[in-house]
């Protein structure tokens, strides 16, 4: 590799050099050739699992840090400041907390449900990470259903929740985790339905082609701009993917007026602490993947030059719409849960609906006229 691929593309670039290093040092020892390509393989999947498992956690803290901070803001206050340096290290000292807090299980739970609850909202968000593309050739895997598996991976919270929720031997918890239920499932609909609209216009559900198509126009061909579709399914996934990972104003799962916490009402220390990083983690990976299917994800001006400008336009465009979600926090009253449910069903399923069938018609039709063209051209 060269120095100017290394300088313009440094992670992908610090990757191949340890990878291509291992390979030359086992092949010097004498290693046979399939082995040593097994020995790598398992060491740089290592590797890579290591950095996202350090990566998930570390954002998720200043993912924290900034929504105090935005929200503070909006209230005229002036929100962390005290620890650290502009209060930098104010998630630092949130994270000892969490460890340091004695872990109570009250009496009566079903013990063994109520201590997977929390790992198991965990676990798939951080898989989900293995298939967000962080820039170019920046993701850990490249499945050809990414986006089905990102879905997939993003339904099991409600496994989780109803797990909480049942296992905790707790009328509000209970209540909280069936709310929490049936509002994944609910608003799960729309956020698919309106993902469906970037699949169609790509041709294809894997994320990294998606992103792919929409490289035209100096990588600023991005499907938001396919009016109306573009925008429209945007919003749709914004608010649906908002509300299935029970934000504000759609947390009524949590709603402490009527719930006290809701279904992780019966949980302290560290395990709180897991669902809390599950809340923070979902709100990161739905703007990465509203952001990769609607925005392009890391494709913008001179990126095929100088590949690592990706890096900066996938999380520049990943954190504009956290701000946003933390915009709706901070400016939007909480709905009733009737409110709620109606909007899913009565207002966002039919939109998506007619959304894919307005797309495929349209893709229908312009292929058509297309392929006529080129027969009367030819």
């Amino acid at each position: 590799m060269d120095i100017f691929s290394f300088i313009f593309n440094p992670f992908v670039g610090l990757y191949n050099l340890i990878r291509d290093g291992l390979t030359q040092l086992l092949l010097a020892a004498g290693v046979p050739a399939d082995t040593t390509r097994l020995i790598v393989f398992f060491i740089m999947g290592l590797l890579v699992v290591t950095v996202v498992l350090i990566l998930a956690p570390v954002m998720m803290m200043y993912i924290t840090l900034l929504e105090r901070k935005v929200v503070a803001r909006m209230q005229d206050r002036v929100g962390p400041n005290r620890v650290g340096p502009l209060g930098l290290l104010q998630p630092i000292a949130d994270m000892i907390k969490f460890m340091v807090k004695e872990d109570i299980v009250p009496e009566g739970v079903d013990r063994p449900v109520h201590l997977l609850a929390p790992i198991i909202a965990v676990v798939p968000v951080v898989m989900s990470f293995a298939i967000i593309q962080f820039g170019v050739g920046m993701g850990a895997v490249d499945l050809n259903l990414g986006l089905l598996f990102l879905l997939a991976m993003g339904s099991v919270a409600t496994i989780s929740v109803f797990m909480a929720g049942f296992g905790s031997h707790n009328k509000f918890a209970l209540i909280g985790g069936m709310r929490a239920a049936a509002q994944i499932i609910s608003y799960e609909i729309p956020q698919i339905l309106a993902v469906a609209v970037p699949v169609l216009l790509a041709g294809s559900i894997s994320l990294s082609q998606v992103i792919q198509a929409q490289s035209g126009a100096f990588g600023l061909g991005w499907f938001f701009w396919y009016i109306p579709v573009g925008p429209i399914a945007f919003f749709v996934y914004l608010l649906a993917a908002t509300a299935e990972i029970n934000r504000v104003p759609f947390d009524l799962p949590e709603a402490e007026s009527e719930l006290v916490a809701g279904y992780h009402t019966e949980y302290s220390g560290m395990k709180f602490g897991l669902f809390y990083l599950a809340e923070f983690l979902n709100t990161f990976l739905i703007s990465a993947i509203g952001a990769s299917i609607f925005f392009g994800g890391w494709q913008g001006p001179f990126v095929q030059q100088i590949p690592a400008l990706g890096i900066l336009y996938f999380f520049g465009k990943t954190i504009l719409l956290i701000i946003v979600q933390l915009w709706f926090r901070g400016a939007l009253p909480r709905i009733r849960v009737d409110q709620l449910m109606n909007f899913g069903w009565k207002r966002l399923v039919p939109i998506t609906l007619a959304l894919i069938l307005f797309t495929a018609a349209f893709l229908w039709f312009y292929r058509g006229v297309l392929l006529f063209l080129k027969g009367y051209g030819g």
